[in-house]
């Protein structure tokens, strides 16, 4: 049935589709018309290589992106499959003569979703734009240096992705926990035309930079550059050295240093060298067994 044959107040169960661009707001006024174009002519392409008639879909603007239902009389496995791959390469084509590619994240979710004269709306609506909007999606995009991000519902990779298809591959996704403002869900992550990307098992969307390591983890970046990092590491190294030699020693021992800084002497297997410049042949280590050699 048709959308004009059902009751706007009915709601029906449709795959939502939500398409964004990356960091839309660092367009200019000027600029934002020719990215806007370049987006519905990459999509509206893909509906069309697909197969999907664009009279048959649903399209709402949304500035800088764009609003999509299918209705289930369209194989939910032919947008996640053959359109994916025609969106990915038509994306790619437009990103050839760009000196600023365009990135877009793409999230798609099944469920209930209610139509009237302004467009669509439901829980279905509000997931499908969070997820694409969720802080790994942008994560990806950016760190992977990717064109394209996709993201799913847990329920619709259960339902239709676990089950393969023809370029639907499930082991090319990977789950992630997101804090939403409606609670914690689920969510599946895909590079098209890439291997499974690296996700932590837990993403929330507003995480706070940490002051120091976490817990098992590596060192948060120090701030200030390279020398930072330098002596951050030195600091590291020095203190283990402590933890290794049981003890610390300060100024009071007598080497005239007078900075009034703490340091930290190596000793056993543990020494620490940087920035030395041996003038003759050295060795570095202990001597074991009946040798004595100095070199």
């Amino acid at each position: 049935m048709e959308h004009d044959a059902l009751d706007a107040g009915e709601a029906r169960y449709e795959l939502v589709i939500s398409v964004d661009a990356r960091r839309s707001g660092q367009y200019g006024d000027a600029e934002k018309p020719r990215m806007r174009e370049r987006i519905y002519r990459v999509l509206e392409t893909a509906f069309a290589q697909a197969g999907v008639g664009r009279d048959a879909v649903h399209m709402e603007d949304r500035g800088d992106g764009v609003l999509v239902s299918v209705p289930g009389r369209i194989a939910v496995t032919r947008l996640l499959g053959l359109w994916m791959v025609e969106v990915h390469e038509n994306l790619r084509e437009e990103n050839r003569s760009l000196l600023v590619p365009l990135g877009l994240r793409v999230a798609m979710h099944v469920g209930p979703v209610r139509h009237d004269s302004r467009g669509i709306s439901g829980r279905a609506v509000d997931l499908t734009c969070r997820l694409a909007d969720s802080a790994v999606a942008r994560q990806l995009l950016d760190r992977e240096r990717a064109d394209l991000v996709l993201a799913v519902s847990d329920s619709l990779y259960v339902d239709v992705v676990s089950a393969g298809g023809k370029f639907i591959e499930p082991a090319r996704f990977s789950p992630a926990r997101l804090a939403l403002k409606e609670g914690e869900v689920s969510a599946w992550f895909h590079l098209p035309g890439r291997s499974a990307p690296g996700i932590g098992p837990s993403a929330p969307e507003e995480p706070s930079a940490p002051a120091g390591a976490p817990a098992g983890g590596p060192p948060a970046a120090p701030v200030g550059g390279p020398e930072a990092a330098l002596a951050a590491m030195d600091a590291a190294l020095a203190a283990r050295a402590a933890a290794a030699a049981g003890r610390r020693v300060d100024d009071s021992d007598g080497d005239g240093d007078g900075d009034g800084a703490d340091r930290y002497r190596a000793q056993g297997d543990l020494s620490v060298h940087r920035n030395n410049v041996y003038q003759q042949p050295v060795h570095i280590g202990r001597v074991t067994g009946d040798s004595h050699r100095k070199d």
